[in-house]
C-alpha cells in the first residue's frame, strides 16, 4: 500500500532544513506534478493542469527558465491565465481545495 501524499507535506513547506529535497526542475507540459515548494520550469509549452502534491491548502512557487507567453491556461485547475512569464521571477500560486483550483497573482 502506498504511503498517502499528505504524508509528504513538509516538502512543501516555505521553510527548509538542509536535508529537505532540493527544489526540482520539471519540463513545462499540459500538467505538470511538482513535488517541492520551489519548481523550476523549463521549456515553452502552457500548463493547464498542475497535479496536487496534497489535497489540502497549499502554496507553491513557480520559477520560468524560459521566455513563454501563456503559460497558464484555463482548462485544467489553474483559476486564470496570463500572458507572459518572466524568465527567474518566482509565481506564488495558493491552491483551493474547496474548488480545486490554483489561484495567483501576477
Amino acid at each position: 500500500m502506498a504511503a498517502s501524499p499528505e504524508l509528504e507535506f513538509q516538502s512543501l513547506s516555505t521553510v527548509q532544513g538542509a536535508a529537505m529535497q532540493k527544489p526540482k526542475t520539471l519540463a513545462t507540459a499540459a500538467t505538470v506534478a511538482p513535488t517541492t515548494f520551489v519548481t523550476f520550469l523549463s521549456g515553452t509549452v502552457a500548463i493547464s493542469t498542475i497535479t496536487p502534491p496534497i489535497l489540502g491548502a497549499h502554496l507553491l512557487c513557480f520559477i520560468f527558465t524560459t521566455n513563454q507567453t501563456g503559460q497558464f491556461l484555463t482548462t485544467g485547475n489553474i483559476s486564470q491565465s496570463t500572458t507572459t512569464a518572466t524568465v527567474n521571477v518566482p509565481v506564488f500560486l495558493t491552491y483551493d481545495p474547496s474548488t480545486n483550483k490554483y489561484y495567483y497573482k501576477t
